[in-house]
């Protein structure tokens, strides 16, 4: 995808715009993904200089592992960003866009810790744990420090 694209937290204090290359949306079944939003993450990513965060003086960083930290409004509380520490790319939860997005599923990650509550059925490329593609935190590594 190269298309320009907007989104915002549930109370709008946290504004961001992409331009460029979007990744696919890949769904995150792991417990913390879980945990955070009650069900499971979808999220795209950008690489950093192709990302623009308004408010950022509303946006709270949690250490969520030693690996990666996620990003969310102060304010409403809105789950909005997923970062590996060190990268140059930054997730960001699909459902923060507004429509149209454009955005396309990819796959699903961590199938084996979803909640046993629902199937997977669509058809996507599942993978137990993650792709060599998708760089992500191991599963089990739960910090629990807030980085302001």
């Amino acid at each position: 995808m190269t298309q320009n694209n907007h989104g915002a937290c549930l109370c709008g204090a946290v504004r961001f715009r992409t331009s460029g290359r979007l990744r696919g949306v890949v769904y995150c079944h792991c417990t913390q993904c879980r945990k955070q939003t009650g069900h499971y993450y979808a999220a795209t990513d950008v690489d950093d200089a192709r990302l623009v965060i308004e408010g950022a003086e509303n946006l709270t960083w949690y250490a969520a592992s030693d690996f990666a930290k996620r990003g969310f409004c102060r304010t409403c509380g809105s789950a909005l960003f997923w970062k590996r520490n060190g990268a140059d790319v930054t997730s960001i939860l699909a459902g923060g866009f507004e429509q149209p997005s454009e955005l396309r599923a990819e796959a699903h990650i961590f199938v084996a810790n979803k909640g046993d509550y629902y199937d997977i059925e669509d058809g996507l490329p599942q993978h137990a744990r993650s792709s060599d593609s998708i760089l992500v935190a191991d599963e089990p590594t739960q910090a629990g420090n807030s980085q302001e």
